[in-house]
């Protein structure tokens, strides 16, 4: 048997660093804590590691960016994982630049960090090697709009920071109201066009002769009303950014001239032989699949495959529920300043808001809650200040008498139960604890208590499946 990896956990929270340390070292890795990063890099003078999991604020002088820098200045061969509770478009752009393999938010899932020991483990030398990730931006811009701290929101701002240097079309993938605009907004401001344009147009809103002249221009008496010349909007765009929302309604004569657009990089304004060259990066975003329409006959093969060179796809509210709460805090806030009041939300009402599916996605969660602040008198949101439909879903979403049949022993209790309220909280592990009353040292106790069990039962079904597999063969 090989010698085990060597595992750094650095944070200054004692559960989450015994937790940890726990865990992985059930998976058989020697592991080493640290509560700082001063102490982190003391340790990495004397000791190599293979992985370094480190929290964004390891409660010193020294932030995980800046472990993470110096590990791999003196340790190159090192791959780095930081955890943080306080996520952004902005830190997670930095951390990828810096190198990080990965970048999680808290609450974590055991499972997801094990899984990402074992990929930089496997593959550290191939990512090592071909490092896409390192970004070279030249300017960070405050997105509030973009919120989230999910494994799948930082999924996005990862590739954000992948493509935004990059001059390649995009293509964004999202039902209405994920956020589509604000993700082609953070390409374009965080990529060497930021200081030229950014032109968003909505493809499905304008019908075709003036979705026409919109982008490509006209010169004058090109059709009646055409006054004077007009440079069409991929005209003033040039060196800039093009967001073409909902391109998927675009009519088939008007995909052609856009596919020619951005092939040749040029322009003709309706009207005139005249040629206008450009510079020019699209972004184009629907909620419809383009392959399922060029299947059907309805988009053109060619411009499909020339816009989807880099594709994004913006998660639906309801698959990452973990985030309402700080989409919740942050419109409370916005709107709070525009009233002059500040304003706090129940727990009730809150487990309203994260039980809802959100059909509308981020938008029609910030309509409600705008709502909910403009007829609120108290300054405390309560599930009444919502839609009868909010509440109905939440109300309806408990059967706990699934939990009592067949009659469990107390242990079986605590894990179903536990499942049950984790699985009701979208896994937010800080609402999880509130609920049950507990603090998050004793919920992370309860899951691993909970894991052990399983696991244990796992073995017992296996020896058990193994016995009975000789008997039959004796047989």
């Amino acid at each position: 048997m090989g010698t085990p990896s060597n595992i750094l956990v650095v944070d200054d929270d004692a559960v989450t660093r015994d937790l940890l340390q726990e865990v992985l070292q059930e998976e058989g890795y020697k592991v080493v804590t640290s509560g700082s990063g001063e102490e982190a890099l003391e340790i990495g003078k004397q000791e190599l590691f293979d992985v370094i999991i480190s929290d964004m604020r390891p409660g010193s002088n020294l932030s995980g960016l800046d472990v993470l820098r110096a590990y791999k200045s003196i340790q190159p061969e090192s791959e780095v994982i930081l955890i943080t509770a306080f996520g952004s478009m902005e830190t997670a752009i930095e951390a990828v630049k810096a190198g990080a393999f990965d970048y999680l938010s808290k609450p974590f899932k055991i499972e997801e960090v094990l899984l990402q020991v074992t990929r930089a483990l496997n593959n550290r030398s191939l990512i090592r090697e071909n490092r896409s990730l390192r970004q070279q931006i030249e300017s960070q811009v405050q997105l509030a709009s973009l919120v989230g701290r999910s494994p799948a929101m930082l999924e996005v701002y990862k590739k954000i920071a992948m493509v935004s240097d990059s001059r390649s079309t995009v293509l964004i993938y999202g039902e209405s109201g994920t956020g589509k605009e604000l993700v082609a907004k953070a390409i374009h401001h965080n990529g060497p066009r930021t200081q030229r344009h950014f032109f968003a147009v909505n493809c499905g809103a304008l019908p075709e002769t003036l979705l026409e002249t919109e982008l490509f221009g006209h010169v004058r008496g090109s059709f009646t009303g055409a006054v004077e010349n007009k440079r069409g909007i991929l005209e003033e765009a040039s060196g800039g950014t093009v967001f073409l929302d909902e391109v998927s309604e675009m009519s088939p004569a008007l995909q052609v001239k856009l596919l020619r657009a951005i092939e040749d990089q040029e322009v003709r304004r309706v009207g005139s032989n005249q040629v206008i060259k450009v510079d020019l990066r699209i972004i184009a975003a629907g909620n419809r699949r383009l392959a399922d329409l060029v299947e059907q006959g309805k988009f053109r093969e060619d411009l499909y495959y020339r816009l989807r060179v880099i594709e994004i796809d913006v998660p639906p509210l309801r698959e990452r529920a973990e985030d309402i709460p700080l989409l919740v805090e942050h419109f409370m806030k916005e709107f709070g300043r525009a009233r002059g009041r500040a304003f706090t939300i129940s727990s009730h009402a809150l487990s309203c808001l994260v039980s809802y599916q959100w059909p509308g996605n981020v938008r029609e969660l910030e309509n409600a809650l705008e709502a909910a602040v403009a007829l609120n008198r108290s300054g405390i949101l309560t599930p009444e200040d919502f839609p009868p439909k909010v509440r109905a879903e939440s109300e309806n979403d408990g059967r706990l008498e699934e939990i009592f049949v067949p009659l469990p022993t107390l242990d079986e209790l605590e894990a179903k139960y536990l499942a049950h309220v984790i699985g009701i909280t979208r896994e937010n592990r800080a609402m999880a604890a509130r609920i049950l009353g507990v603090d998050r040292k004793t919920l992370y106790r309860m899951e691993a208590r909970s894991r052990r069990r399983r696991r244990k039962e796992e073995v017992r079904i296996k020896k058990s499946e193994a016995r009975s597999e000789n008997l039959e063969a004796r047989n």
